[in-house]
């Protein structure tokens, strides 16, 4: 299954590319091929947009085809990653273990407050001859997270936004388990590649809905939610409960 989602403004995951494909299918090529599609639709969506992949897509192909798009990246690279710095190749764990992270930043990664330590250097990457940047992350993992990003670091801000966009794929880890757990997706009963991706289909579509509402139900919170004796307004109570409400009927659907 291959899926991309993207946050809204609230933090919010929607999909906006699902499918789930087998490799007895007809028409298959590789997964890669279906993960460009996934791109090529953001692109043409967001026109600019940054693509945060975890170690799985650590892959010169995915670089290239990324640069061939224009899109921004940040992405985890593996152990085995080598990379071009001051004229010859060295693997990224060379250079994470040469270095202590000096900026110092307080952050909530899976949901725990860590004491984090960055650290960045510039460097090419094996499928590219562009400056990208290595941002290194202490204090968090049992070793040190690598990412690659081809995102302008000016300042060390820079390096903690670089930071923060990859811990915000979390929040599609938690969409991902969702749709497992909520809506039982993997506990199905069709066999047909057609009518799984169906069901996948409104699974997501469904979830959509499910952020949409959710939007809109914290904008009122956060506009009126207490009345003159300080308690949450009824008609605030009365949207939480609609809005668990309907979480339950679909789960049921």
């Amino acid at each position: 299954m291959t899926e991309a989602c993207v946050l809204t403004k609230n933090n919010h995951p929607v999909s906006f590319f699902s499918k789930i494909h087998s490799s007895k299918e007809k028409h298959f090529t590789s997964t890669n091929d279906i993960t460009f599609s996934a791109i090529e639709r953001g692109a043409a969506l967001f026109k600019k947009a940054t693509f945060v992949m975890d170690r799985g897509y650590d892959d010169n192909k995915m670089f290239l085809k990324l640069d061939e798009l224009e899109q921004d990246y940040v992405i985890r690279l593996t152990a085995r990653r080598k990379l071009f710095f001051h004229g010859k190749w060295v693997p990224a764990t060379q250079l994470r273990n040469q270095r202590k992270g000096n900026i110092k930043t307080p952050l909530i990664y899976k949901g725990k407050k860590h004491d984090a330590y960055f650290s960045h250097v510039k460097v090419h990457i094996t499928a590219s001859k562009k400056d990208i940047y290595l941002v290194l992350v202490y204090g968090i993992t049992e070793h040190p997270m690598m990412l690659a990003t081809n995102k302008q670091i000016r300042c060390k801000e820079d390096v903690v936004s670089v930071a923060k966009t990859y811990f915000s794929r979390w929040r599609i880890e938690e969409y991902f388990r969702c749709k497992k757990q909520m809506f039982q997706f993997e506990n199905f009963r069709v066999q047909k590649l057609t009518a799984i991706n169906a069901l996948n289909f409104y699974i997501t579509l469904c979830m959509a809905f499910l952020a949409h509402i959710s939007m809109k139900f914290v904008e009122e919170t956060n506009e009126d939610s207490l009345n003159a004796t300080g308690e949450i307004d009824p008609k605030t109570k009365k949207a939480g409960m609609m809005l668990l409400s309907f979480c339950i009927k679909a789960r049921k659907l």
